[in-house]
């Protein structure tokens, strides 16, 4: 039976996604143009080993940008919510319906729930969440106002990195989650075409020019 489980285990595996890979254009598009490690590029060294890594700046851009439509989502009434039909990419395409608000502003928790540590979550929870400013944070925390705003700038770095690598689906762009993007199929990428087969050249000279041109044609008239 443990050989068994062991086989189905081993047979049955999750596919793996590919690593996420930042676009040089995107990270540009995000940068700060004040930024003193960019220099407004969006790419900046930061490893050890000397390779050029998405800068913070765009991070914090993403965050941003996530964060300001989760207060837009936040703030509709429960009476301006509406059903939408989404189309889902497949052979089939069969379409749902769905909460697209309700939706993102659930996706959005729980990301940075996942991802936050039990003390950066409940600065998230009571600054982002609950909207308390500094000073009712560092009273209620017990800490100080340095360390909360560095706090503050690790969790936007973080919660953006993730809203963007989050595959297959993540929450940034924003047009991308609510409007739908298209993706091809990996069975369409993978079908291989057969090229036409060639012309058929003549066998010998005379058949190239069994055709008199015009010119010779009115000579011979």
């Amino acid at each position: 039976m443990a050989e068994h489980k062991r086989f189905r285990r081993d047979r049955f595996t999750e596919p793996q996604m590919p690593a996420f890979e930042w676009k040089r254009g995107e990270c540009l598009a995000l940068a700060r143009q004040g930024c003193t490690m960019c220099f407004g590029l969006g790419q900046a060294v930061q490893s050890r080993a000397g390779q050029n890594e998405v800068c913070k700046c765009v991070l914090r851009a993403i965050f941003r940008a996530c964060f300001a439509r989760f207060r837009q989502c936040a703030s509709k009434g429960k009476y301006l919510s509406r059903v939408s039909m989404e189309s889902n990419p497949g052979r089939q395409r069969k379409s749902g319906w769905g909460y697209r608000n309700e939706e993102y502003m659930a996706d959005f928790i729980l990301v940075a729930r996942r991802t936050l540590s039990e003390a950066s979550w409940r600065i998230f929870k009571y600054h982002f969440l609950l909207g308390a400013d500094w000073k009712l944070c560092c009273r209620k925390l017990q800490i100080e106002r340095g360390n909360f705003f560095h706090e503050v700038y690790r969790i936007e770095e973080a919660l953006g990195r993730a809203f963007r690598e989050t595959q297959p689906y993540g929450l940034f762009p924003v047009d991308e989650y609510f409007g739908g993007v298209s993706r091809p199929c990996q069975a369409m990428r993978q079908r291989s075409y057969r090229p036409s087969a060639p012309a058929q050249q003549p066998e010998s000279a005379s058949e190239a020019c069994s055709v008199a041109p015009p010119l010779q044609r009115l000579s011979a008239a």
